[in-house]
């Protein structure tokens, strides 16, 4: 016995399925490589011009071949078929090339599935907000889609309606499922390492230009809510990586040596911050100078700085407290006062012999050589600019004694280079400094473009004290911001220049809303989980008594939108409406419709039973047995059944 073929597709439908892979292709396209883009379009294109002009498909074995070729083509992208980016190319490709070879339901019920798991994949991304709105939209569109690929010929406006109302339906079930599903540290599975790359931020090391160049990027960093009134902008130091070996062009971060323990006494008031830190990869975190106490998992370096025990691959909440007037390091040893002096050899020269003038001009006293360094900076012509000129071998000796045009990792790292010259221990710290306050939220956003270096010595008895360079030369950008320091025809970040104060303020309600989504929707942790959960009387998070909890509301809640579907399943078909207000009133001569009967069999029963009924239940059963299956429209029949039966009466 031979099976029937399925149906082929019709016009409409592929172009509802096409418009379900274009909604799953768009969100993903600036993460392709521009040749898979370009094919994908292409593909579409060519579906498209197939269903509207009616050409024929392509043979069967193209589809294999570009297959084939399309996963090479991959593997010399990427260097392997493994990792989040190549398995997201090869899910694209993939979908895209299953376009060319629709025909059939179950063809159209792949494309939707492929449609369904690609429009997820910008979420390795990005987990922002307007992708969130995106992912939306195109649930919306792939889901009409589906309808439409079982429904032929329903109206769209209908099957968006439909598609809606299923997703609006899924929410309760989706919030359930967010609150109360045991939350575990870190992403749900793991992450190959490409997951981490192209992240913002600071790096292990520090070149002529590199600060300059993030300072472009307005890219947040990080935010913090202060437990009382935020410090003076002045105060405002975010340590990060700190600076000992140079090479002659290069700082760099001395390798890890084990960790510490708080090794001084925190001193003075305490300024108690969370800090909601985004990913980059690193493991350094970011806190005001001198932290009193360490955030969980976290510890301490030789050099102060602050340092979680994994690297920073997902937003991360801590709460830590700084003593800004804190004192460290009177007692530092030999070891690390000989490599805070450590130059490389045949390098600066002219840098060295000005080291040495002031050493001898200074009697050695630490405090004055620096004093004589920073009014050097200050009488001589320097300029504090975003785009110096390059430097030469003798990168510090140029910028010094030549160019005297600088970023803050020029100031810090030529003041470090002079001061080791002029023997006076000294390092270069980077991090963040200042930040602007949301009038919206009361956070105090850091963004990339408060990148800075500065620099710390080491003074006899007092130990390592901050020496920031550039507050010598460009005050304001440590009173003001970037955009109060530089030269007004420099150029800046386009939000930091005066005449877009406008779009600053609607950017301070963006950020307002975004703080929001990443606190309570991305950093929903377990911390968080916690939290809601004993404020709603569940103080424990045993897995049972959460799955049981899970479980009695998602009951709760499918009974509830069952009844609701039911009364108003009832309530939308006036037809079936007028029908069952008959067999209402048959039932009190005993004649109710029975569930398995018919209208042509219930009017047979009741004419039996009543004969003076018989013509208009037949009349009424006839209408609703047309209206029922299509034969008569609604427009006109659907009076006429509703007014015989208001005048119909048993008898």
């Amino acid at each position: 016995m031979s099976v029937a073929a399925a149906p082929p597709l019709s016009r409409r439908q592929s172009l509802w399925l096409l418009a379900a892979a274009a909604a799953g292709f768009l969100p993903l396209l600036p993460w392709l490589p521009w040749w898979l883009s370009g094919l994908a379009l292409a593909v579409m294109t060519w579906r498209g011009a197939m269903v509207w002009r009616g050409w024929r498909p392509p043979p069967r074995w193209l589809p294999v071949l570009l297959a084939v070729a399309g996963a090479v083509a991959v593997g010399f992208q990427f260097r392997n078929l493994f990792g989040k980016d190549p398995g997201v190319a090869l899910l694209a490709l993939l979908a895209a090339l299953k376009l060319l070879e629709m025909r059939g339901r179950r063809d159209a019920t792949i494309v939707v599935m492929l449609a369904y798991f690609l429009v997820m994949t910008p979420f390795f991304y990005s987990q922002g907000i307007p992708y969130a709105a995106a992912m939306g939209t195109a649930l919306l569109v792939i889901t009409a889609a589906q309808i439409q690929a079982t429904r032929d010929g329903e109206p769209a406006r209908r099957s968006l309606r439909l598609a809606a109302v299923m997703l609006v339906q899924g929410m309760p079930f989706m919030l359930a499922l967010f609150i109360l599903f045991p939350r575990i540290p870190g992403p749900l599975w793991g992450l190959p390492l490409d997951a981490y790359s192209g992240l913002t931020g600071l790096s292990e090391s520090m070149t002529p230009g590199a600060i300059a160049n993030l300072s472009q990027s307005e890219a947040i960093a990080f935010r913090v809510r202060f437990a009382g009134p935020p410090p003076p902008r002045q105060a405002l130091y975010w340590r990060g990586p700190v600076m000992t070996w140079f090479d002659g062009r290069t700082w760099r971060m001395l390798p890890r040596r084990g960790e510490t323990q708080i090794p001084y006494e925190p001193a003075g008031p305490g300024v108690e911050q969370e800090v909601t830190l985004e990913p980059h990869n690193h493991h350094w975190l970011f806190a005001l100078e001198l932290p009193g106490t360490l955030p969980a998992d976290a510890m301490l370096a030789p050099d102060y700085q602050l340092l979680s025990r994994v690297p920073v691959r997902a937003r991360m909440r801590y709460q830590v407290r700084s003593h800004p007037e804190t004192v460290a390091g009177a007692q530092a040893t030999g070891a690390t006062l000989r490599e805070s002096l450590q130059l490389p050899p045949r390098v600066n020269p002219r840098t060295r012999e000005l080291g040495a003038r002031l050493r001898e001009a200074e009697g050695g006293d630490s405090r004055r050589i620096v004093g004589a360094v920073l009014a050097m900076f200050r009488r001589e012509a320097y300029i504090y600019t975003l785009t110096p000129p390059p430097l030469g071998a003798d990168g510090v000796d140029d910028f010094l004694f030549s160019t005297r045009r600088g970023f803050c990792e020029h100031f810090a790292g030529s003041f470090v280079f002079l001061m080791r010259a002029a023997g006076v221990p000294a390092r270069v710290v980077t991090g963040y400094q200042g930040g602007e306050i949301n009038p919206v939220d009361g956070y105090l956003t850091v963004r990339q473009s408060d990148a800075h270096a500065w620099a710390e010595v080491w003074w006899p008895e007092h130990g390592w004290q901050r020496v920031d360079p550039t507050a010598a030369i460009a005050p304001g950008r440590i009173e003001l911001n970037l955009a109060g320091a530089l030269p007004a025809d420099e150029a800046l970040p386009l939000l930091a220049r005066p005449a877009f104060s406008w779009l600053r303020e609607a950017r301070y309600r963006w950020d307002a809303v975004a703080n929001a989504w990443n606190q309570w929707v991305l950093g929903y942790n377990p911390q968080r989980q916690r939290d809601l959960l004993a404020s709603l009387g569940l103080r424990s998070r045993d897995w049972g008594e959460m799955v049981a909890a899970l479980a009695g509301v998602t009951g709760l809640l499918l009974i509830a939108l069952t009844a609701w579907t039911l009364r108003r399943q009832r309530s939308r078909d006036p037809v079936q409406a007028a029908w069952e207000r008959l067999s209402r009133r048959l039932a009190r001569r005993g004649l109710a419709r029975r569930a398995w009967e018919g209208p042509a069999d219930y009017a047979a029963r009741v004419a039996g039973a009543l004969p003076a009924a018989a013509a208009p239940v037949r009349e009424i059963a006839d209408l609703y047995a047309g209206l029922r299956y299509g034969r008569l429209a609604p427009a006109e029949a659907l009076p006429r059944l509703r007014a015989a039966v208001a005048r119909f009466r048993p008898g």
